[in-house]
């Protein structure tokens, strides 16, 4: 099974001396980032003309100004710059990347990259729930997340600096903890990014990670643009059951018509 991702991990392996830049870390997650934002950046944007963009919109009331994508931008990239780049080059000396000649085999790859984002998931859940339950811990670093009350797709990383690092530490420390081939590390990184985006899209649409998946097992946008309204409910990031477990999970039929 090795065999289906040896030629991906061969083109990889070919620019090895980028994936053990210190650079590398801080560009990747920006580009793939971005990359991932890109596509609801345009919905925002056709959904002021276009009344079938509008439709799938979560919260239609609301637009998204340039000024609040000015804002969401220059957060990111100063909390990419002065934070975590610092720490990825600590880390680049202290850990050198090590790149093994042969590809991981597509079970484990797969495998893995759900246990890494369920222990993110639980770690998250934790994380959140506690600093919606301490006023002090909510005021000094979660308020900021919570600045939109409706959701768009650069609010993802629209966080303080404590934040940005505590769910950075949980993202890059459960692939060390699970021993990952660095392309599964990879793959995990790519998934959490976009599934992270797709949590704060705004947008409820056909394709949705949450209809993919079945019996309600997956929030999804629906879910987390209500936590966002509303801030007591739904603190999990992806999936249900640590919600549910907690007797904080609500869904948009049990509210009635959502309004800012």
């Amino acid at each position: 099974m090795a065999m289906l991702l040896q030629p991906l991990w061969t083109f990889v392996l070919g620019h090895a001396p980028l994936l053990r830049s210190p650079f590398f870390p801080v560009l990747f997650s920006l580009c793939v980032y971005l990359s991932f934002c890109l596509p609801f950046l345009l919905l925002d944007a056709l959904s002021t003309r276009w009344a079938w963009v509008l439709r799938y919109k979560l919260q239609p009331q609301s637009s998204v100004s340039w000024s609040s994508v000015r804002r969401c931008l220059a957060l990111t990239l100063y909390n990419h710059l002065v934070f975590i780049f610092p720490l990825t080059v600590l880390h680049w000396y202290l850990r050198p990347v090590h790149l093994t000649e042969e590809a991981p085999p597509l079970p484990r790859l797969l495998a893995q990259v759900l246990v890494c984002l369920l222990l993110f998931d639980f770690q998250s859940f934790a994380w959140h729930l506690l600093h919606h339950r301490v006023p002090w811990l909510y005021r000094t670093f979660h308020k900021v997340h919570h600045t939109y009350t409706s959701t768009s797709a650069l609010t993802a990383e629209y966080s303080g600096t404590w934040e940005t690092l505590s769910l950075g530490l949980f993202a890059a420390a459960n692939p060390l903890l699970l021993g990952c081939h660095p392309l599964t590390e990879l793959a995990f990184f790519v998934v959490n990014i976009w599934l992270s985006v797709e949590d704060h899209c705004g947008y409820d649409l056909p394709w949705a990670t949450h209809r993919l998946v079945p019996l309600g097992l997956y929030g999804g946008a629906r879910h987390h643009d209500l936590h966002h309204l509303k801030s007591k409910c739904n603190f999990a990031p992806y999936f249900t059951h640590w919600d549910r477990l907690a007797g904080t999970l609500q869904s948009l039929q049990f509210l009635g018509p959502i309004s800012s």
